[in-house]
């Protein structure tokens, strides 16, 4: 007969797994953020002199890309940790920051649209 998984130690060793799973993936949101940061301040230092709007655009639109892929990111991260100590607490909390998160990305997104449809049009 096989053992029940509590038994045998196998859900601590899975919810510890996905633990530090969910501590990488909110390791590689941060650094894409922190890399999104260092390449728009590189891009606006270099478009300051002089400085011109689609400098300054380019470097807007460059930070958003990577604030919205790192939003993703820490949203995995957050319904990992929910998926393995779900309670009505955790679920609450999870769905209110993934309509934040989604809001912001969903405005991020719309920005870049609206920015790079007009950037195309003469």
């Amino acid at each position: 007969m096989i053992a029940p998984p509590a038994d045998v130690g196998v859900e601590e060793v899975v919810a510890n797994l996905v633990l530090w799973l969910k501590l990488v993936i909110e390791a590689i949101g941060a650094l894409v953020i922190g890399f999104g940061m260092i390449l728009a301040s590189l891009r606006f230092a270099r478009g300051s002199f002089p400085p011109t709007a689609r400098d300054f655009t380019d470097a807007r639109l460059t930070l958003a890309r990577f604030l919205a892929i790192a939003l993703e990111f820490q949203l995995g991260a957050d319904i990992l940790s929910t998926a393995v100590a779900p309670s009505w607490d955790a679920i609450g909390k999870l769905a209110a920051i993934a309509i934040i998160r989604t809001a912001l990305n969903y405005f991020l997104s719309r920005e870049m649209q609206e920015e790079h449809s007009g950037a195309s049009t003469p």
